[in-house]
């Protein structure tokens, strides 16, 4: 059994308190890494979606995945699953940074499975209809080119009217 004590919440959940690279791979111990997302963290929708597009703008998917993590287990039973696949969302794109285009390719394709159905009636003005085809046209792509996608076209506009870059 290890030796080293486990880190746990106030529920006795784990967490892990190792630092993390801008992909959120872990580092090891003692090393400084990315700021995370505080767990306890808890946004508004807008909020939540502003910060995901800055964090995905600047290269961080990781980081903006914990952000919609943080929306997704907050949510209401309606909004749920679309938290969830929003999150799913920068999960792919962060093992297509990583280089994993097989896990790149499943959590896309989970992602607008998932967020597909909000389509005809998207709160909070996110663009469902234009992430599930970027999300879609992103599959296709990885599984046609694999390596010849650039960075910038891994940054999917989140809500509408918001720029795809700022």
């Amino acid at each position: 059994m290890d030796s080293v004590s486990r880190d746990r919440d106030d529920a006795g959940r784990a967490r892990n308190a190792r630092p993390r690279d801008g992909l959120g791979r872990p580092l090891p111990r003692g090393m400084s890494g990315e700021p995370t997302t505080p767990e306890d963290l808890v946004l508004s929708p807008a909020e939540t979606l502003e910060e995901a597009q800055r964090l995905l703008t600047a290269g961080r998917p990781f980081h903006a995945h914990e952000v919609l993590e943080g929306a997704w287990k907050t949510s209401d039973a309606e909004t749920r699953e679309l938290w969830k696949g929003l999150a799913q969302l920068a999960v792919g794109i962060t093992h297509r940074r990583r280089g994993n285009d097989v896990g790149a390719v499943r959590l896309l394709t989970r992602a607008a499975d998932r967020i597909e159905p909000y389509a005809a009636a998207a709160p909070h003005h996110i663009a469902v209809s234009e992430l599930v085809a970027w999300a879609r046209a992103l599959v296709t792509r990885i599984e046609e080119h694999g390596g010849t996608i650039s960075e910038g076209e891994l940054v999917p506009r989140l809500t509408e009217g918001n720029p795809l870059r700022s």
